[in-house]
Protein backbone atom coordinates (compact mmCIF):
# COMPACT_ATOMS: atom_id res chain seq x y z
CA UNK A 1 0.00 0.00 0.00
CA UNK A 2 1.55 3.68 -0.76
CA UNK A 3 0.69 6.90 0.70
CA UNK A 4 1.09 10.29 -0.18
CA UNK A 5 4.36 12.32 0.31
CA UNK A 6 4.06 16.17 0.77
CA UNK A 7 7.47 18.28 -0.68
CA UNK A 8 8.60 21.30 -1.02
CA UNK A 9 11.21 22.81 -3.80
CA UNK A 10 13.07 25.14 -1.96
CA UNK A 11 15.42 27.91 -3.41
CA UNK A 12 19.02 28.46 -2.10
CA UNK A 13 20.29 32.03 -4.06
CA UNK A 14 24.03 31.33 -5.35
CA UNK A 15 26.85 32.84 -3.69
CA UNK A 16 26.93 36.62 -3.80
CA UNK A 17 29.01 38.43 -6.55
CA UNK A 18 29.77 34.52 -8.05
CA UNK A 19 26.73 34.83 -10.53
CA UNK A 20 26.23 31.52 -9.85
CA UNK A 21 22.60 29.85 -10.43
CA UNK A 22 20.28 29.25 -7.38
CA UNK A 23 20.31 25.81 -6.15
CA UNK A 24 17.04 23.69 -5.62
CA UNK A 25 16.52 21.32 -3.00
CA UNK A 26 13.34 19.74 -2.61
CA UNK A 27 12.15 18.66 0.98
CA UNK A 28 9.23 16.33 2.63
CA UNK A 29 8.05 16.65 5.84
CA UNK A 30 9.26 14.87 8.71
CA UNK A 31 7.10 14.19 12.14
CA UNK A 32 9.11 16.73 14.03
CA UNK A 33 7.63 20.52 14.90
CA UNK A 34 9.63 23.40 14.87
CA UNK A 35 10.41 26.30 17.11
CA UNK A 36 6.83 28.49 15.39
CA UNK A 37 5.28 25.19 15.65
CA UNK A 38 4.89 24.18 12.23
CA UNK A 39 6.40 21.20 10.89
CA UNK A 40 9.78 20.33 9.80
CA UNK A 41 10.96 19.44 6.16
CA UNK A 42 14.14 18.02 5.46
CA UNK A 43 16.00 16.53 2.05
CA UNK A 44 16.74 12.93 1.60
CA UNK A 45 20.27 13.34 3.40
CA UNK A 46 18.46 14.77 6.96
CA UNK A 47 21.28 17.33 6.63
CA UNK A 48 19.07 20.85 5.71
CA UNK A 49 16.47 21.07 7.84
CA UNK A 50 13.78 23.87 7.39
CA UNK A 51 10.50 24.94 8.90
CA UNK A 52 7.99 26.19 5.90
CA UNK A 53 5.09 28.79 6.65
CA UNK A 54 3.13 29.89 3.13
CA UNK A 55 6.28 30.33 1.05
CA UNK A 56 9.28 31.11 3.60
CA UNK A 57 11.01 28.35 4.54
CA UNK A 58 13.02 29.62 7.70
CA UNK A 59 16.11 27.84 8.04
CA UNK A 60 16.88 25.04 11.22
CA UNK A 61 19.82 23.38 9.72
CA UNK A 62 22.18 23.42 6.86
CA UNK A 63 24.84 21.55 5.18
CA UNK A 64 28.91 23.08 6.75
CA UNK A 65 29.70 24.87 3.97
CA UNK A 66 26.56 26.23 2.41
CA UNK A 67 25.15 29.48 1.83
CA UNK A 68 23.60 30.89 5.53
CA UNK A 69 20.20 32.66 4.86
CA UNK A 70 17.85 32.64 7.60
CA UNK A 71 15.13 32.17 5.08
CA UNK A 72 14.31 31.32 1.60
CA UNK A 73 11.14 30.67 -0.59
CA UNK A 74 9.60 27.18 -0.99
CA UNK A 75 6.91 25.90 -3.04
CA UNK A 76 4.82 23.20 -2.91
CA UNK A 77 5.27 20.51 -5.60
CA UNK A 78 2.89 17.78 -6.17
CA UNK A 79 2.39 15.21 -3.46
CA UNK A 80 3.80 11.59 -4.95
CA UNK A 81 2.89 7.98 -4.06
CA UNK A 82 5.28 6.43 -1.15
CA UNK A 83 5.66 3.47 0.49
CA UNK A 84 4.54 3.20 3.91
CA UNK A 85 7.21 2.77 6.65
Amino acid sequence: MKSLERRYAVTLPGSIGGHAPPAVIVVHATEILGPGGGPVWENTDGDFRVEITGEVATVLTAPVGSPRHPCLHAVPLPDRAAPLR
